[in-house]
Parts: C-alpha cells; structure tokens; sequence
C-alpha cells in the first residue's frame, strides 16, 4: 500500500462511517418490511455498502479501519429510526421518502470527499464509481417514491 496522508485516511474514514450507517439501517429496513420489492432493493443496498466499504478499507491501515462504527447521533441515523417508524406505520411513500433523504445524506458525504486535495488518484476513481453508484440508487428510490 503507498503512503497516505492523514487527511486522506480521515475522508475514508469518514465515508465507512457514512456506509456502515446506510448497511445497518437498510439491513433492518429489509428485516422489517413486508414488501418483497422493497425488502429486495434494501438487500441490495446494504450489500452494496457492505461492498464499498470493503474497498475503502483497502486504502487504509487496518487499525485505522472504524469497523461497525456508525454515526449514533448523526442525521443517517434519524433516518433510519423514520424508516423503521414508517414500516411500522405500513406508509411505504414515508418510508421511500426518508430512503431518499438517507441517500442525499450519503450523496453530499461523497461530493465532500471528491473536494479534498490529498486523496490519491486510485482513491478518488473508488469514492467516484460510489458516489454514481449512489446516485443511481437515489434516483431509483425516487422514482419508487413518485410513484407510491
């Protein structure tokens, strides 16, 4: 692994936070729902933060790597706790609604990220391919959302 600086390994850490967020709380929106489209798009999701994580971790040192940490008190987890009140509620458009407001949150972590100076070119093609992949999963749970 080349050498990284400090900074870089702070917007890495940063953005594993952001997606052990987005794994836990589409991880338990999926356990929760009884709608087989939804339960089967917030699989995929988590899966896919579970996966970029694993390439962001690949950057850093290991006892760098936040492993589980999430942001407790950070907007994505209120998120989360509107998802799962919505799939209470059985109001798929609330609980669409608060999926987007999630991505957004994740979607600005990333368009940061892409702003700092110290991240190398490898880095920055990973945070980018993530950052579209995101966008796309944004534009799906809205379009999910219009439609509901």
């Amino acid at each position: 692994m080349s050498t990284i600086t400090d900074k870089a390994v702070r917007v890495i850490k940063d953005l594993i936070i952001i997606n052990n967020d987005r794994y836990e709380g589409y991880n338990t929106a999926a356990t929760e729902t009884n709608d087989l489209d939804l339960k089967t798009m917030f699989e995929r999701f988590s899966n896919q933060s579970n996966q970029f994580n694993s390439e962001l971790r690949s950057f850093i040192p290991r006892e760098e790597s936040p492993d589980g940490e999430t942001t407790t008190s950070g907007k994505l987890y209120r998120v989360w706790m509107d998802v799962r009140a919505a799939i209470t509620a059985n109001d798929r458009k609330a609980v669409l609604s608060s999926c987007e407001f999630g991505e957004d949150v994740a979607l600005a972590s990333y368009k940061s990220a892409l702003k700092e100076e110290e991240l190398s070119e490898d880095i920055i093609d990973t945070i980018s391919k993530h950052k579209n992949a995101l966008q796309e999963a944004h534009n799906t749970v809205k379009a999910m959302r219009d439609s509901a």
